[in-house]
């Protein structure tokens, strides 16, 4: 494997509860080369989010060590570039401002911040909708204005927290393909946490299966198959099948667990 990227090693994240400590993550071990597209995949509570934002620096880890592109993180940085579900636009903010948003905030001349947007725009079809509000938006345009907003600043390192989970089924599947040609064009690393076997199939090169809390990694699976991939072919339903059973499993002690809770209560 090529050197890494982003490179997690032994992280454990404990967080304290009026219950007692949870264990979130334990013992993740995780090398990703460079222009890798890696989805985490698991039921709720497996530490998808949790271990996406110790990579963001949102939440660092209770012990264990992340570098990313070639820094150690001990907090936000623009080499890591954040997407998440609910948009996080500025509702008083145009497509355009919102887009050019992080530049102006580093301080770039107008002319060179203005360009930069129009190219943006003109890549994710939002040109027509430079003076629109994200209020007047659909949910695939909001967060096509949040990818945008992030390919802004140009950060090497993509990581999205179900980026495209809210959205409807044929509206998820256009602006995957519009990641993937995104991800092709400018070779970005990209993290990608999910729920969807099918989704994650269809993105990675990678899947990280991640087990019920705490949250260790069960699987690490290449994806072989060739894009554009098609959902309805042999190979791939193989494969949603055997991932299928890894995640029911999880899920399976995810419902067990909370049996056990209710029957203490």
């Amino acid at each position: 494997m090529a050197e890494a990227h982003i490179a997690v090693h032994g992280v454990n994240k404990v967080f304290a509860t009026p219950g007692g400590p949870v264990v979130a993550l334990k013992d993740i071990e995780l090398s990703i080369p460079q222009g890798q597209f890696v989805c985490l995949l698991g039921p709720s509570g497996c530490g998808k989010s949790t271990l996406l934002n110790a990579i963001a620096g949102f939440s660092l880890p209770s012990s264990g060590s992340i570098v990313a592109d070639g820094q150690p993180v001990s907090g936000p940085g623009p080499e890591r570039g954040m997407v998440f579900q609910e948009y996080a636009l500025f509702p008083w903010m145009t497509v355009e401002d919102n887009i050019g948003f992080g530049l102006d905030i580093k301080g770039l001349p107008r002319a060179q911040i203005t360009a930069r947007v129009q190219e943006l725009m003109a890549m994710l079809h939002l040109a027509d909708f430079a003076k629109r509000y994200p209020k007047d938006l659909s949910g695939g345009m909001r967060q096509r204005v949040a990818i945008a907003r992030v390919l802004a600043l140009d950060s090497p390192i993509m990581l999205m927290d179900e980026p495209f989970g809210a959205l409807d089924a044929l509206t998820r599947r256009n602006l995957q393909d519009e990641l993937l040609r995104l991800w092709a064009e400018l070779k970005k690393t990209i993290i990608f946490v999910t729920h969807s076997i099918e989704e994650a199939i269809y993105l990675a090169d990678r899947i990280i299966v991640m087990t019920y809390r705490p949250g260790t990694i069960k699987r690490d699976m290449m994806i072989s198959l060739p894009r554009l991939r098609d959902p309805a072919a042999p190979e791939f339903n193989a494969l949603k099948r055997e991932l299928g059973q890894l995640v029911m499993e999880e899920q399976q002690r995810h419902h067990d667990d909370e049996l056990r809770i209710a029957a203490v209560d």
